[in-house]
């Protein structure tokens, strides 16, 4: 067994970051901040007060004055050193993810190599723009140009799963854009974003470029609703998520609103179970079922539903629980007291509607860490599509089987789910792969792959009540922090 260092075993009273500078909230609004694994504080974060987010609202407005005059190859270069420090910076961030989060600390690496990605892609923005429109002689002597222009100050909200890597799906596409950010990371793992702006700090970005805020539905409130926010960029649920979209329409902001999900991971009779099962366990168990591409819904295709059924539950049975810095984890707790009690609470509304729970993971009891946020793996079987854990996000290690007859029918189910994030298939038959790739309504398609994760130069996709907007977050961001200006040119 191989644990992990702390970083720190309390990070005290998070700050502000406002102007360039760490401030201390004047908030007496104290949070404690939980290491769901020990069940121990590791820090307080102050909810901002209404006139501390005016201030960071303010800072990034007078600095985007400034900042979006600056050339964007100079701008670029702060991200290529944002890159070097964050990477040198890469495993203690990791570790402080893991120690807020829960999750185990390979997966807390992948979110940190997800998020450098994401600041690679944004260096790219200026060859990217390289290739805009430009028409020669439309008209006799008249040429056309479409150049695109910075529009000002963005809210960033992120979520608790991914603390670290969802903000920088729009983060660094904001600076290179010439945009400046507001930054509000979830209440409940803040102090990871925290640490990214120590980090930051030394890229020596213009004062007001970048600033973070604490706080919860208020402080959200304030930056979507305040006259110089010109859009909000917001992961989580669709419950909050449509909440944020709605206010940012009345008051005529532009919003990204990627949301939750309820993914279906389809098993064809002909499909390699032997590489198949390990992918299944990473889709479903993986950062312990909280992620908008978990697997939840398993659909098993006629004859292979008994093998598949049965080596499922074998390997699920198997993994090893406990504190995430331990090398040899496999899945840890959940992320705080109330996500296990909801979940729990799904568990016995399985049962109470009729399902078969094969695999029960409601009193697993981790020996080092009695007092931590841990569920087992949870497989139901004798799953029909119209059971409440069928139908809606858990967001926790459950797993539904569900046995349908043929593909169509299994497209069929899918399609008349209220989310539509990611699906995938497993099988060996290309014409398959292909019926479902063209039928599902999902904006995440794998093939053989249990998490379709789009790479950072490609957009987070997502349709239905798994997502609100038009743009996606990522590189679509290119088009929601700037707007068109076509110029129409004729000289005499």
């Amino acid at each position: 067994m191989v644990v992990l260092q702390e970083v720190k075993s309390h990070y005290g009273k998070l700050n502000l970051f406002i102007d360039g500078e760490f401030v201390e909230s004047e908030s007496t609004d104290l949070h404690p901040v939980m290491n769901p694994a020990r069940d121990e504080v590791i820090a307080e974060v102050p909810f901002s007060t209404k006139e501390e987010v005016e201030q960071a609202i303010k800072a990034g407005e007078e600095a985007f004055e400034k900042w979006k005059e600056i050339p964007m190859p100079t701008r670029i270069q702060y991200l290529y050193k944002l890159k070097q420090v964050v990477e040198e910076h890469f495993e203690e961030i990791s570790r402080i993810i893991t120690q807020n989060h829960g999750k185990i600390i390979d997966e807390s690496r992948g979110e940190m190599r997800r998020l450098v990605e994401n600041i690679e892609t944004a260096c790219s923005i200026a060859y990217t723009l390289a290739k805009g429109e430009q028409l020669d002689q439309i008209a006799s002597g008249i040429d056309e140009t479409l150049v695109r222009e910075p529009l000002g100050v963005f809210a960033v909200i992120g979520p608790f799963n991914f603390p670290a890597m969802a903000p920088f799906w729009f983060i660094p596409h904001a600076i290179a854009l010439g945009c400046t950010v507001v930054v509000k990371p979830s209440e409940i793992t803040p102090v990871a974003m925290s640490w990214l702006f120590k980090v930051m700090e030394k890229v020596d970005l213009p004062p007001g470029v970048v600033n973070l805020v604490h706080g919860s539905k208020d402080v959200s409130q304030t930056l979507i609703s305040h006259p110089d926010i010109k859009g909000v960029a917001f992961v989580g649920s669709t419950r909050v998520g449509s909440q944020v979209y709605r206010l940012a329409a009345e008051h005529g902001k532009r919003a990204i609103v990627q949301a939750g999900a309820k993914n279906f991971i389809v098993v064809m009779p002909d499909a390699n179970l032997e590489r198949t099962i390990p992918a299944l366990l990473t889709s479903f168990y993986g950062n312990t079922g909280q992620r908008c591409l978990s697997g939840a819904n398993l659909v098993a295709i006629g004859g292979i539903y008994e093998d598949l059924k049965s080596k499922f539950l074998e390997a699920a049975s198997k993994l090893k629980l406990g504190y995430g810095l331990d090398e040899t984890v496999e899945m840890g707790p959940v992320v705080t007291k109330r996500a296990k009690e909801r979940i729990l609470g799904y568990i016995e509304k399985g049962v109470e509607e009729g399902a078969k729970l094969i695999l029960d993971g409601r009193n697993t009891k981790v020996e080092d860490y009695p007092n931590g946020y841990f569920i087992g793996p949870n497989i139901f079987d004798e799953v029909t599509p119209d059971m409440t854990i069928a139908k809606e996000e858990i967001f926790g290690p459950v797993a539904s089987i569900i046995k349908v007859e043929n593909l169509d029918e299994a497209i069929e189910t899918i399609n008349k789910s209220n989310y539509g994030n990611m699906a995938c298939i497993f099988t060996s038959n290309g014409k398959w792969a292909r019926e479902f790739r063209r039928g599902v309504q999902a904006g995440n398609i794998g093939v053989n792959i249990g998490i379709a994760a789009p790479m950072a130069f490609f957009p987070f996709a997502g349709w239905k009540n798994s997502f609100f907007g038009v743009l996606h977050g990522q590189i679509d961001c290119v088009d929601f922090f700037t707007d068109k200006k076509v110029v129409i040119t004729r000289w005499w």
